[in-house]
């Protein structure tokens, strides 16, 4: 079975089961790492995730799947959090996350840096606008960041 068609299977099967325990799906992906396959499901919620909600996802995604059998290779299943210093990818992360610090990696380098640390201020017109402590404000085009994360604020 294609990639692509997988993560759609995964996300039919399991988005009404999360709704109904209050969380939601925040990643799917299907990939191979050297000889092996993982389907990694990432699942978020208002409180923080637990063992148990990671335990209680996996064990019913894993009967649906043993039941549909719609991935012909092996694969290792892993369901998580997204963690303290998630990614940000969606429309409504970004959102949700207004005000944080953030943490952009970018494909090449702006005003010398590849690394950006700042204040989000949100998705628009889809840029990533940051408050940087010392550039001020800056719009980076989404398509040119590698990747968008939370930073671990300490007080």
């Amino acid at each position: 079975m294609k990639k692509r068609r997988v993560v759609d299977v995964v996300e039919e099967i399991l988005t009404p089961f999360v709704a109904t325990n209050n969380m939601e799906i925040v990643d799917i992906e299907f990939v191979k790492e050297g000889p092996y396959r993982y389907l990694r499901v990432t699942i978020d919620k208002e409180e923080p995730v637990t063992l148990d909600d990671c335990q209680m996802v996996s064990q019913f995604l894993n009967a649906k799947l043993d039941a549909l059998d719609p991935i012909e290779e092996q694969y290792f299943l892993e369901v998580s959090s997204p963690g303290v210093e998630r990614v940000l990818k969606k429309e409504k992360e970004f959102e949700k996350f207004i005000g944080r610090e953030v943490q952009l990696k970018l494909f090449q380098a702006f005003e010398g840096q590849k690394v950006l640390n700042g204040k989000l201020v949100g998705l628009i017109d889809d840029h990533i606008v940051i408050e940087h402590e010392k550039m001020g404000k800056i719009e980076i085009p989404k398509s040119k960041v590698s990747l968008t994360k939370l930073v671990v604020e300490f007080e």
